[in-house]
């Protein structure tokens, strides 16, 4: 096995110790990490903590047979493949096995060479995934441009006159839907650019006061307003000769729209309540994701300011435009979390990325980092299963920013948190919602997790991150 895949994991089940030497020294052999448990409701407490990949389970056990086992496993991980083990093999063994998931059984005293076969075929199959998993992470690699990921046609065109603007370009104007990456293109166009080593400043003109974007823009001298108790460099002053970005471009006041492209067509800008003008270099890259053309014939644009903007204009494919990016933009992400957040998760699985490919993505990139996010904080293995995807995907996009919490799922005592993008906000709801089920059930965390939606062990790390005492 390649040093740089993962040895899968093999759990053990059985109440006969005398079975683990002879499935161990087997495992091991074929590259297996074996795990051994002697019951099924000690494996099944300790599920969490092993994250087994296969499981070989007898059964015939007291407490908790076989087959009980088996369903709990694979309810907790689908991903988790089952072979059972019978000292009383017969067809309707076989078929209640198969009906439960197993993936298939094997006869005590065991027949060694059908017991290698057995593991050398799933582990083939988790070898396998992993290098396809890893291939997609180096494929989004090689498909990387400054920070963005795509191997599609529409991508690769975008990036291609990225390369031809960058030089140029001294006013752009990039156009495309929520979380397509406007500012990830605004930031490509100034490191590809002559003006790299200067400075990158950013405006998002949705979340500025009206009156005070003359001064955020262009600054203003001492006294000059109510509260301006000293004077202030504009980011026109303070970007000069590097680039202004001012994101949702379509937000900004009409009042001040003749002052900006004055700024634009003459390189002058005057702070509030000076009479000096000042000279400045400025590249400015606007980005919206209104139809300016619309608001220009309805008068909220004015058409002068459009036009010099839009002299060159990007827009961004929505990603339901590009699905065959998902699974380059899942591994890139997986990547990054997986080291951000200290998580030994390595992929995806199959189910999970076909699930990933139906999803509608309104919220585009952005609402498939969050939910991959989401995940990362559900999930108990080192797979993303379809069920960690769906519990994330059951929160809307405008619910989590990119650093929250994920959304707890959805319960009758525990409704969602939902309809505000605050992150405090959010984390705060989050905490007052745990912290209500705990105080129901009495501090009782096995039950406040069921009661959640969670495992114990993913309520365990909410606990950590939202720092809630219990």
């Amino acid at each position: 096995m390649s040093d740089d895949l993962i040895r899968p994991r093999l759990l053990v089940v059985d109440d006969d110790p005398a079975i683990l030497p002879v499935v161990e020294r087997i495992a091991r052999q074929l590259g297996f990490d074996v795990r051994y448990h002697s019951s099924g409701r000690e494996a099944l407490d300790r599920l969490a903590e092993v994250r087994p990949d296969v499981a070989m389970v007898d059964l015939q056990m007291p407490e908790l047979n076989g087959i009980e086992v088996l369903k709990a496993v694979r309810t907790a991980d689908p991903e988790c493949q089952v072979i059972l083990m019978t000292g009383l093999p017969s067809v309707d063994t076989a078929i209640d096995a198969v009906k439960a998931g197993a993936l298939d059984y094997i006869s005590k005293p065991f027949d060694f060479e059908r017991l290698r076969e057995l593991l050398i075929g799933v582990r083939d199959g988790i070898t396998q995934r992993q290098t396809l998993l890893q291939a997609d992470a180096d494929v989004a690699t090689r498909f990387e441009f400054q920070h963005m990921v795509g191997r599609s046609p529409v991508m690769q065109d975008l990036f291609s006159v990225i390369r031809r603007m960058a030089p140029h370009g001294r006013t752009i104007l990039i156009t495309g839907e929520t979380g397509t990456g406007k500012e990830l293109v605004a930031r490509a166009l100034h490191a590809s650019g002559a003006r790299r080593t200067k400075r990158f400043h950013t405006l998002n003109c949705s979340a500025v006061v009206e009156t005070l974007f003359e001064s955020e823009l262009f600054g203003h001298v001492r006294g000059s307003f109510t509260g301006a108790v000293d004077s202030k460099v504009g980011l026109f002053e303070h970007a000069h000769q590097g680039t202004l970005f001012l994101d949702e471009i379509g937000e900004l006041p009409l009042s001040l729209q003749p002052k900006l492209l004055r700024a634009i067509e003459h390189g002058e800008v005057q702070r509030v309540g000076s009479l000096e003008t000042r000279s400045v270099d400025v590249r400015v890259i606007a980005a919206t994701n209104r139809d300016l053309r619309a608001q220009v014939l309805s008068g909220a644009f004015r058409s002068d300011l459009f036009y010099r903007l839009s002299i060159v204009e990007i827009h961004l494919p929505p990603l339901r435009d590009r699905r065959e990016d998902i699974p380059y933009l899942t591994a890139a992400f997986v990547r990054e979390l997986a080291a951000r957040l200290d998580r030994p998760i390595v992929g995806v699985s199959p189910a999970g990325e076909r699930l990933l490919q139906k999803a509608d993505w309104p919220g585009n990139i952005r609402e498939l980092h969050n939910v991959i996010e989401r995940a990362f904080i559900l999930a108990e293995g080192r797979i993303l299963s379809e069920r960690d995807l769906q519990t994330a995907l059951k929160v809307p996009a405008t619910s989590a920013s990119p650093t929250a919490p994920a959304p707890l799922p959805a319960s009758p005592a525990a409704p969602a948190v939902r309809g505000d993008d605050s992150p405090d906000l959010l984390t705060r709801a989050e905490r007052d919602q745990i912290e209500r089920v705990l105080r129901e059930v009495g501090g009782n965390k096995a039950a406040a997790a069921k009661r959640l939606g969670l495992s114990r062990r993913s309520l365990y790390r909410w606990l950590d991150r939202l720092n809630v005492r219990a």
